[in-house]
């Protein structure tokens, strides 16, 4: 058969860690927010940009599949170092000299022979994505389901601040386009209620809301703060207690009619299953690293829809991820209930793909060639590399 080609098995795999700084506008609408990050989670150390770790898989044929995650130690736990010792140390051996084509076993060995890690299998498993696209000569959409739409509608993600800022901000959005909405909330009951009346009143019912919390309430304390915005219609509210608390969000969603979803506390697909078993979560909340790779996102969705959860994908991304989530929401368009967030592009100082995605009217264009459809920029890549391309052989 074709997918048994002994020319498409992965020879090789280099990975290169980076950072990427922030635009200057963004540093500045995030230092002016609540504790220099304009949200309210409680990091110390300053957040100048992106690290990411990008990964290339090489057939024996000479097509390369790329993956690409995003870590932050606050949240993700992991540093870009620590994701390469995973596969170098690891992974690898259950990647090199396999066929992209076999993802279920790719997936199953590095999942019996390292434990969590997700985001380090996110990486790989994406690459190989990209790499069955690149041998099939198709878009990824078609190894997902197919694609139901040309364009997917975005959300904009809008930092906490000041209130007028923030309906300054929300308006620079509205007049690009987009009609959906992330705000950052969480420095209090009051202040909360505040900017969403302001942002209500100003732009009415034509746009949808949800909110972010970053973990800054207590469990009695987010029941309060849900309840004060309910009556102004948020679609969902993301995190609102610790990470850490399923109990808490538990608690909460017992409380509060709005749909609640976890983030900084759902990396697995076991973390998932606890939480929507507990009744703590009613919106599934996707990205390339949660809960890692595309592989187990497909298996978190159909989980999700078997329960009546709602689904939205959201992250902050370089060019490569940004494509793959795209993709996804493409194949998976009837079963993704929110505007998709990719807003690497509006806080990055590069996306690192030559040919730049289309992003107009709120809407973005889905890649159309092989695989994410991109190509790196690999004079970008070695301009934002913080050390040495790891290269893994079979």
């Amino acid at each position: 058969m074709l997918v048994n080609n002994l020319k498409f098995e992965i020879e090789r795999c280099e990975l290169t860690p980076l950072h990427v700084p922030f635009k200057e506008a963004v540093i500045k609408a995030m230092s002016e927010g609540e504790g220099g990050l304009g949200f309210m989670l409680g990091a110390e150390e300053a957040w100048p940009g992106g690290d990411f770790v990008i990964c290339k898989l090489f057939s024996k044929s000479g097509e390369v599949g790329l993956g690409e995650v995003f870590v932050w130690l606050p949240e993700t736990g992991v540093s870009p170092y620590q994701v390469i010792d995973a596969i170098k140390n690891s992974l690898s051996k259950y990647v090199l000299g396999e066929n992209p084509f076999n993802i279920e076993r790719i997936n199953h060995r590095m999942d019996l022979n390292l434990a969590r890690s997700e985001v380090a299998k996110g990486l790989i498993d994406m690459a190989c994505y990209d790499l069955m696209g690149q041998l099939l000569n198709l878009p990824a959409c078609y190894l997902m389901g197919g694609k139901f739409v040309e364009k997917i509608p975005l959300a904009a993600l809008i930092p906490l601040a000041e209130p007028i800022l923030v309906k300054g901000i929300l308006r620079s959005y509205y007049k690009k386009g987009f009609r959906n909405f992330r705000l950052k909330l969480g420095s209090s009951v009051e202040r909360d209620l505040e900017i969403v009346q302001l942002i209500r009143s100003t732009f009415g019912n034509e746009i949808r809301l949800r909110v972010d919390y970053n973990q800054a309430y207590t469990p009695y304390m987010a029941v309060r703060a849900i309840k004060a915005i309910e009556p102004y219609v948020i679609d969902f509210v993301e995190q609102p207690v610790r990470a850490s608390d399923y109990v808490g969000m538990a608690f909460v969603q017992e409380r509060v009619n709005t749909p609640l979803m976890a983030h900084e506390g759902f990396f697995s697909l076991k973390d998932f299953i606890t939480l929507v078993e507990m009744k703590a979560v009613k919106v599934l909340g996707l990205n390339s690293e949660r809960p890692g790779g595309v592989t187990k996102a497909l298996k978190a969705l159909n989980y999700a829809k078997m329960r009546g959860l709602d689904v939205v994908l959201h992250n902050q991304p370089l060019g490569i991820a940004s494509a793959m989530h795209i993709h996804f929401t493409a194949a998976k368009y009837p079963y993704i209930d929110h505007a998709t967030e990719l807003f690497g592009q509006e806080m990055l100082q590069d996306d690192l793909i030559l040919d730049p995605i289309d992003y107009s009217n709120g809407m973005a264009k889905v890649p159309e060639n092989s695989g994410w459809g991109i190509k790196l920029d690999e004079q970008a890549l070695n301009k934002y590399s913080t050390g040495s391309t790891i290269i893994l052989e079979h």
